[in-house]
C-alpha cells in the first residue's frame, strides 16, 4: 500500500537537526520514532498539502525496519478512526501527515533533544 516514504526539505532539515543532536545517523531510525511520536498524539495532523521536494526518499521497507505489517497495521487502524478512505493514495497521504507531523513535534519539542530525552519521550 505505502511503497515509497519522500520527505519535504523542511523534514529533511528538521531531521539534520535531529542527528546532530541524537547521534542517531539513520533518517529511518529518526523517522520510525517521529511516526510513532505522533501516533501518540491523539488529535489528528492538519490535513495540509507536504511536498516531496527534498533528496530524502527511502523505501517502506526501510523505514520500517523489516517490520511492514506492524507499521501498515499502525496506520491503517488510526486512518480507520479517522475515517480515511483505505485506497492506497488516501493511506499514504495519511501516513505523511503523521510522519511531517512527529518530526516538527519532536524538533521543536525541545531546541537540544538529545538521545536520552527521545527515549524517554517514548516511554
Amino acid at each position: 500500500m505505502i511503497e515509497t516514504v519522500r520527505l519535504s526539505e523542511k523534514a529533511r532539515n528538521q531531521l539534520l537537526t535531529l542527528k546532530r543532536h541524537t547521534g542517531i545517523e539513520n533518517w529511518n531510525t529518526l523517522c520510525r520514532w517521529a511516526f510513532i511520536e505522533s501516533l501518540k498524539d491523539q488529535k489528528e495532523p492538519p490535513n495540509e498539502q507536504i511536498p516531496s521536494d527534498s533528496s530524502v526518499e527511502m523505501s517502506w521497507r526501510t523505514f520500517t525496519g523489516g517490520n511492514e505489517s506492524i507499521y501498515l497495521t499502525l496506520v491503517l487502524e488510526r486512518a480507520l478512526k479517522a475515517g480515511i478512505e483505505l485506497e492506497p493514495a488516501s493511506v499514504n497521504n495519511y501516513f505523511r501527515l503523521h510522519l511531517h507531523r512527529g518530526i516538527s513535534l519532536i524538533n521543536s519539542s525541545t531546541q537540544h533533544i538529545t538521545l536520552a530525552k527521545l527515549v524517554n519521550r517514548a516511554a
